[in-house]
């Protein structure tokens, strides 16, 4: 793309540059964003049906449950922030799972591994509780209007009868096979029960019809029996058994004793907007910690703070955040601003509903990886998360291997102005969430950026492959790259499907003088933002 084509942002700032692209979308009466146009217009019709946001937030997770299955499910975890326009306060709901009673790190080291396998032989090792279900029914319990099993019915519908499968979708489907790993495919193929998920053998590409009957029954056991149904009937004894015959350690009372938990969430200040994400153990104290300049420390302290110590206050702190500040110098990288390796790629979605009285949901669903751990248990169509493998393995860190401990953890946000709602948004793709929050945030801002132009904005990402690495969705200016070269950075610039490592974001705004909606979805997604 050529210069003529950027525009310059005011002031001094570096690269939030954009070109126009798919206008917002405006509505008042509700509206739905997330990253394939099939759940969005789930979660529409259930607004339009008579549900709240919440209602129809579970409904588009349950949806993307099946129409986008590499990246999400009932095998995997959930959170949640919720803005009940009534109360005028926003809640959090930490919908994830803990590891096993008998997780332990000499049963990983004494198999030869220096981590916890995220796929493979040992892949079971890598599984914690999927807490996705229960978190569902927590939130529509407490919030909701519509029942469980109301809003489930569409998804249970496409994976009866089918639909088809996006282009974005199809590719993640696949997969890419890499030194490191395997891709989704790959991982299915691995086992029998993979092919529950691959119909036709392989995966479908752009266009083909999918049906996922297995899914489809699971989902119908769930809808009718609620999340007992799921973590004390046939199924849970079917996830212990397979995820032990996979090496790991899950036994049936671990998913009876399963429990989502309602938290205080999190915040800080940025420039007149009050920023909200859930607290540990999910790294949405990162997004914070950038918004005051702090962001090096998530790996390092992020943990299950049930369990350990997670310094919660003092690393929000303006205090603490000015001498992280100090490190940063303007002519040159930092050599080490980071701990831990923040590369690996995350299948994730995101999703938010707001509706006509105010009401907001923002939610995040994850696997981690494509279809997790590449398990699937037999029968079922359930995929199984491998979040577990984000545990450390030395004694010394926060987040080290311990029985019943929930995992590092994915993330979403959340916005107020003056005491009232203003976004819901999130930006998924692992280690890149809290960079992507940061960035969009920053843009609607510092720079007046409406929700589809904060997400058609060119997006970097900062990686510990080469330390200092800077990518962008497409090509700076040619001055601002060279600039940031002679400072130590090194740039690459990413095209095609490489877009897709820039993270997956959603946005909806509300003007709570007018109660008209904004949104915006991803460019570099198949997902749409749809309102009436």
């Amino acid at each position: 793309m050529s210069d003529q084509y950027i525009q310059s942002p005011p002031g001094d700032a570096i690269c939030p540059t954009f070109s126009p692209g798919d206008p917002a979308v405006l509505a008042r009466n509700g509206m739905v964003a997330t990253s394939q146009p099939l759940a969005a217009v789930t979660g529409l019709r259930v607004l339009m049906d008579g549900g709240n946001a919440v209602d129809a937030a579970v409904a588009t997770a349950a949806a993307l449950n099946v129409v986008e299955p590499a990246s999400t499910g009932v095998g995997g975890d959930m959170f949640a922030l919720i803005w009940m326009a009534n109360e005028k306060r926003v809640v959090a709901l930490n919908g994830s799972g803990r590891s096993a009673a008998a997780a332990n790190a000499a049963d990983v080291t004494s198999m030869g591994y220096d981590a916890i396998p995220k796929s493979g032989r040992d892949a079971g090792m890598s599984v914690s509780v999927p807490g996705t279900v229960h978190g569902w029914e927590t939130a529509i319990k407490a919030y909701g209007r519509m029942s469980l099993q109301d809003v489930l019915q569409p998804a249970i519908d496409y994976a009866i009868n089918g639909y088809p499968v996006s282009e974005v979708i199809a590719h993640g489907w696949k997969g890419t096979d890499t030194p490191g790993g395997l891709g989704s495919e790959s991982k299915l193929r691995q086992r029998p029960s993979g092919l529950e998920l691959l119909p036709t053998g392989e995966a479908p590409v752009h266009g083909d019809v999918v049906r996922l009957p297995t899914l489809g029954r699971t989902l119908q056991t769930i809808a009718e029996g609620g999340s007992e149904a799921f973590y004390k009937g046939d199924i849970s004894q079917r996830i212990a058994t397979y995820v032990r015959q996979s090496g790991g350690w899950l036994v049936p009372d671990d998913l009876a004793a399963h429990h989502s938990d309602w938290d205080e969430p999190i915040s800080t200040d940025y420039r007149g907007v009050t920023v909200w994400e859930c607290p540990p153990n999910g790294q949405g104290i990162g997004a914070l910690m950038a918004l005051n300049l702090g962001f090096a420390d998530a790996l390092r302290y992020v943990a299950d703070p049930r369990v350990t110590d997670v310094p919660i206050d003092a690393l929000l702190s303006k205090e603490y955040a000015g001498t992280r500040r100090d490190l940063i110098g303007p002519s040159h990288v930092v050599e080490k601003p980071v701990y831990g390796d923040p590369l690996a790629s995350s299948d994730t979605v995101y999703l938010t509903a707001v509706d006509g009285e105010g009401n907001a949901c923002s939610l995040i669903n994850s696997l981690y990886q494509g279809f997790g751990s590449g398990l699937v248990v037999p029968n079922t169509g359930i995929a199984l998360q491998n979040r577990g493998s984000l545990f450390s393995l030395d004694p010394d860190h926060p987040n080290y291997l311990q029985g019943g401990k929930r995992p590092y953890q994915t993330i979403i946000r959340m916005a107020t102005r003056e005491g009232e709602f203003w976004l819901s948004f999130g930006v998924m793709g692992g280690f890149q969430q809290p960079q992507g929050h940061l960035q969009v945030i920053s843009n609607m801002v510092d720079f007046g950026m409406n929700s589809q132009q904060a997400l058609d904005a060119l997006r970097f990402v900062w990686t510990s492959k080469i330390p200092g690495t800077l990518a962008s969705k497409r090509t700076c200016r040619r001055w601002t790259i060279n600039e940031l070269r002679r400072r130590g950075h090194t740039i690459e610039v990413k095209s095609g499907y490489d877009r897709t490592g820039f993270g997956g974001g959603q946005v909806i705004a509300r003007d709570p003088e007018t109660g008209v909606l904004t949104g915006g979805s991803e460019p570099r997604k198949d997902g749409a933002a749809v309102g009436w």
